[in-house]
């Protein structure tokens, strides 16, 4: 039997973010120290409009050609795109008899680098992916997690014809795994065909389709995009100094830790509803 007495307080646990979400190797993260960028942004599609062949003797312009020759060349005008920001936090309060400002920032910090990735998840969820996607779940149904991957994969080579995302609730990826769909590739999961695939605990904790709906026991929703940017500001710690962090109410430390994120993507926004039973 241990001693009587009192337990020793001992540091934290430490914890590392899951290593395939959003800010892992799929998303090209920016770190922005232009203000006016995290107010928002707005871009012109490229890669949207569809590439097409010809013959080499086909008619150059935009008009109608001569009766017999080669059908004209089509134009396509590239359309304007934007992301929307999202502040993401964690706060802590505490008394000030038992902690000091200083560890009231260190905690906080910490519990936002652990923390960010899965609230950025569910806001680009939430935000983008529910309110933009196309609805590929045929009327039978939710289908196999495979074939669901393979029906992404195919709207958005028709679409786009890059290396896009798959976006993946963190509950499914296990089935993903054992049936070869996803593969570890140079600190990023692949599908064969090279699409790389976000693994998400904000989407796992979400799960919902096109329109917010959430899904049915034994479902989860599975999108896939084009590429997808991460701009991020610096981490602000409020307030900035000891004296405002006390509520002399209470005798209450709070302090703040928060980021600002903007998360784009482009062209193409597919949905499939998959069974995970």
């Amino acid at each position: 039997m241990p001693p009587v007495g009192m337990a020793r307080r001992v540091e934290a646990i430490p914890g590392v973010p899951l290593p395939y979400g959003i800010l892992g190797g799929c998303t090209t993260i920016l770190d922005v120290t232009d203000p006016h960028e995290l107010l928002g942004v707005e871009w012109q599609s490229l890669g949207c409009c569809p590439v097409h062949d010809t013959d080499w003797c086909g008619d150059e312009s935009p008009g109608d050609g001569p009766a017999g020759s080669s059908p004209p060349k089509e134009f396509c005008r590239p359309s304007y795109e934007a992301a929307q920001p999202v502040t993401v936090y964690a706060g802590a309060e505490c008394s000030t008899m038992g902690w000091s400002y200083e560890e009231g920032v260190e905690h906080v910090q910490s519990s936002l680098e652990l923390g960010e990735q899965r609230a950025v998840e569910e806001a680009f969820w939430r935000d983008t992916l529910t309110l933009q996607a196309v609805d590929l779940t045929p009327g039978a149904g939710p289908v196999g997690v495979a074939q669901g991957v393979a029906a992404l994969e195919g709207c958005l080579a028709e679409t786009y014809g890059g290396v896009g995302v798959l976006h993946v609730p963190a509950g499914v990826a296990a089935l993903l795994g054992c049936c070869n769909v996803l593969q570890r590739d140079d600190g990023a999961l692949r599908t064969l065909v090279g699409n790389c695939a976000v693994v998400g605990a904000g989407y796992s904790a979400l799960n919902t389709g096109p329109g917010g709906i959430p899904a049915d026991p034994g479902t989860a929703w599975l999108y896939i995009t084009g590429p997808v940017q991460v701009r991020r500001g610096p981490v602000d710690i409020i307030p900035d100094g000891p004296g405002a962090s006390v509520d002399y109410r209470y005798n209450d430390r709070r302090v703040l830790a928060e980021r600002t994120y903007v998360v784009s993507t482009t062209c193409t926004v597919c949905a499939i509803q998959v069974e995970t039973c």
